[in-house]
Formats: structure tokens, C-alpha cells, sequence
């Protein structure tokens, strides 16, 4: 099958974002806290509470596009996954904003509560470095009506971003003890 002739212009753009937003964010754990921005009075401490409701809502949409596909209503289908993407694009905006101004904060928890946490945690942030190409692509095919390679793609798309939507609420209710208030 032939690509798309935006392929030229699209797939560059989609690698691109793949690496530079990973190693942005990876860099906001480098942040020294003295460097942390202040934005005036806003209380922004609630985004977190606000990023699992984000990561939820993801979740949902994603299962809903997923009912929508097998019964073969494809402009709800798509409406839905581009809504879950604008939630995870909201969201990212929304982590990097609460990662600058925000102090750290770090779980506290003892026993096998931790190995939990933790195995969650690293399990959570490694595939959610893959998602943003994948759910990228996935969109841009679909759009696209490139329908074989959207397939193959979300076979693996579909189950990484559920994944990463799950524990990202779990990471936030293991977390929420001791975000500062």
C-alpha cells in the first residue's frame, strides 16, 4: 500500500514530538527547587487531583471508542480518540505547568505497599514514552482512512495508553497522602 503524500511532512513531525517532549519532561526531575516558578496567587496544588481526572476521563474514552469500533460506528470512534488525545495533550501542558511551580513530592508509604508503588510507577512512565508516537500515528492513519496500518498500530496502541491511563489515577491515589497542601 502506498502512503500518504503528507507522510513526507507528518511523520517527521510525529518523531520529532516522540523525542523532544520525553526529554522535556524528563528534564523538569532536574529542575532545581529554588528554580520553581511562582504564578501569583493561584493554587495550583490541585493539579495533580486534576491529572488523574484527566487520566480517567482518557481511559473512559478510550473504552468508548473501542465499543464505538466494533459496532462499526467509525465517526464516533474517531470523535472519541481525538477527545482522548486532547485530554492526554491537556494533560501533558498540565504536568509540565504543576512540575515547574510545584514542589516534589515523594511517597511515603513502607512495606509492600512501596514495591507496589514503585513497580506501578516505573511501569507507568516507561510506556507512557511510547504512547505519544503511537497514539500519533494511530490518529493520523485513521484519519488518513489508511485503515491496515491504523490495525496493526493499535493493536499495540490501544492496551499501552489504556494502561498508562489506569495508572496514572493510580499513581495520583497512592500519591495523594503526600502531595503538599
Amino acid at each position: 500500500m502506498k502512503g500518504n503524500p503528507k507522510d513526507r511532512f507528518v511523520i517527521p513531525i510525529i518523531v520529532g514530538l516522540s523525542i523532544i517532549v520525553p526529554i522535556a519532561v524528563a528534564s523538569l526531575f532536574l529542575l532545581p527547587e529554588d528554580w520553581k516558578l511562582q504564578f501569583g496567587n493561584a493554587n495550583i496544588r490541585s493539579l495533580p487531583f486534576f491529572h488523574a481526572i484527566l487520566n480517567g476521563s482518557t481511559a473512559i474514552l478510550l473504552l468508548v471508542a473501542f465499543g464505538l469500533i466494533k459496532t462499526k460506528n467509525v465517526a464516533f470512534h474517531r470523535l472519541a480518540n481525538i477527545f482522548a488525545f486532547s485530554l492526554s495533550a491537556i494533560f501533558l501542558v498540565s504536568y509540565v505547568v504543576s512540575h515547574i511551580s510545584n514542589p516534589d513530592a515523594h511517597f511515603g508509604g513502607q512495606g509492600w505497599i512501596r514495591y507496589l508503588y514503585f513497580f506501578i510507577l516505573i511501569t507507568h512512565i516507561t510506556l507512557s514514552i511510547p504512547v505519544l508516537p503511537l497514539a500519533m500515528l494511530s490518529i493520523y492513519r485513521g484519519w488518513n482512512n489508511q485503515i491496515s496500518a491504523h490495525k496493526k498500530l493499535v493493536k499495540w496502541t490501544f492496551p499501552i495508553w489504556m494502561y498508562v491511563a489506569i495508572t496514572g489515577v493510580l499513581v495520583y491515589i497512592f500519591m495523594a497522602p503526600y502531595y503538599p497542601m
